[in-house]
């Protein structure tokens, strides 16, 4: 398993060279958010498609 610095690393190496602040921590923001979503998902946090719709419609009103 990579650390986290090695993960930094290796995600601004994908960047180009003209890449923003911004740019590099969009990216970082990014990856932080689906690496929490897989581990929620992985330790069965996780709704049916129809539980979400159904929670969804009832926040509607």
């Amino acid at each position: 398993m990579q650390t986290a610095k090695q993960a930094a690393t290796q995600l601004i190496e994908q960047l180009p060279d003209q890449a923003s602040w911004n740019d590099i921590m969009y990216e970082f923001y990014v990856k932080q958010k689906l690496e929490k979503g897989l581990q929620a998902a992985q330790d069965g946090h996780t709704v049916s498609h129809e539980e979400a719709i159904k929670r969804l419609l009832a926040n509607a009103d």
